[in-house]
């Protein structure tokens, strides 16, 4: 009979070192890490991913731990770790966890429960998803955060952060469990793990934590989102944090470099440069509009249909310009844009239908894009100007 896994973990988070049994080993038929084994030990340091948060990194007997999964069977729970190496039963294994990615999930999930405890204490909301790895940590609540709110829950679990609080575990009975008020997004069956933080977060929880909050470092909310009824929140903690920061800080200080100006300096800056660009590119169509109605003129009045080209023209001036050019020339007055992928085109007549046109391009050259009888615009691939000429001189009114 197999007995559940020993979770060293839990006796203690800052275990990186260990020696276990192989008590199972399978070979992997299927899926991503075909070919490689499956081991299950008597005994690991490896946390499995579980409770929204990623597994362990690390090696057994030197060979990369691939990934760890919990499973729930009769015996208990069982954990497995995948590697790529032929390790059978029966042998004994130095398992070593990677210190570096342990810390890091341990600053964030301990930092997350004090967000988490002071959102439900402050607001009731309850953290209702979870999601940690090495590129983000979310918190998702059943209830509305604004930005003020946000920044107020940030600074009130960092005062918590520096006052170096003891993280407590402790496993109740089943009697102390009944009267205990603690967090849980699901209901318990067995042994539970209480993670509390005094005065602060009281939270069932399977995840290794730091023994004190000021081990965190700080907590640094990096954005937030409305998500279903509720709010999602990015954070993110200790040596992690401190690198985002690093770069961004690098980022603001390179651009103030670039605009001769002070980091504080910078959003003034960037609105008065977005001023001036939306001023010359207004002053830019407008000059475009100018030439075109220029050449617009030389085109003879008894030309039946026009299509011109361009290189860069907006929808509006297009538009203008083709209500103009339908009131003294019957034909099909059109415009073809050239884009990255061939051109958006604009087509309108004053006596007839415009939908004759796209019909035409779809047929010839697999346009797409749509109208009324006066006006008509969509998109097509690249093609030469004297064919997409003919295309539209042949149409018949």
């Amino acid at each position: 009979m197999i007995s559940p896994t020993i979770k060293l973990y839990d006796e203690d988070a800052y275990t990186t070192s260990f020696e276990a049994v192989v008590v199972k080993s399978d070979v992997i038929t299927e899926g991503d890490h075909k070919g490689a084994r499956k081991l299950l030990l008597d005994r690991t340091a490896f946390f499995p991913e579980e409770g929204g948060q990623e597994a362990d990194f690390g090696t057994i007997n030197g060979a990369q731990v691939l990934d760890v999964q919990i499973e729930k069977s009769e015996e208990g729970e069982l954990i497995f770790h995948t590697v790529g190496a032929d390790i059978e039963a029966g042998e004994s294994v130095h398992g070593v966890v990677d210190w570096e990615h342990r810390f890091d999930q341990m600053q964030q999930h301990s930092g997350e429960h004090i967000f988490s405890g002071t959102v439900h204490n402050k607001y009731g909301y309850d953290n209702v998803g979870f999601h940690l790895s090495r590129q983000v940590v979310t918190m998702d609540f059943n209830g509305p955060l604004d930005d003020e709110q946000v920044l107020e829950i940030e600074r009130k679990v960092n005062e918590v952060i520096v006052r170096n609080l003891d993280i407590e575990i402790s496993w109740p009975s089943k009697d102390e469990l009944d009267k205990l008020q603690y967090r849980s997004k699901k209901e318990l069956e067995g042994d539970v793990r209480i993670v509390t933080i005094p005065g602060v977060d009281v939270c069932a929880c399977c995840a290794p934590h730091v023994r004190k909050t000021g081990e965190i470092g700080f907590l640094k909310v990096l954005g937030r989102q409305n998500y279903k009824g509720g709010v999602r929140i990015f954070i993110e903690c200790g040596l992690r944090a401190l690198k985002t920061l690093g770069r961004e800080h690098t980022l603001i200080q390179d651009l103030a470099g670039s605009l001769t100006t002070s980091i504080e300096n910078v959003p003034v800056q960037v609105c008065k440069l977005k001023d001036e660009l939306y001023e010359v590119k207004g002053s830019l169509q407008k000059a475009k509009a100018e030439l075109l109605s220029y050449k617009l003129k030389e085109i003879p009045k008894d030309q039946k249909n026009v299509t011109v080209f361009v290189q860069d023209m907006d929808n509006k001036s297009i538009q203008n310009a083709i209500n103009d050019l339908t009131v003294s020339h019957a034909g099909f007055c059109s415009f073809f844009v050239l884009t990255e992928n061939g051109y958006r085109f604009v087509s309108g007549i004053a006596d007839g239908d415009a939908r004759k046109v796209a019909a035409a391009l779809k047929q010839r050259f697999g346009a797409k894009g749509g109208g009324s009888d006066k006006m008509v615009q969509g998109s097509m691939p690249y093609a030469p100007e004297d064919e997409i000429r003919k295309i539209i001189d042949e149409i018949e009114d």
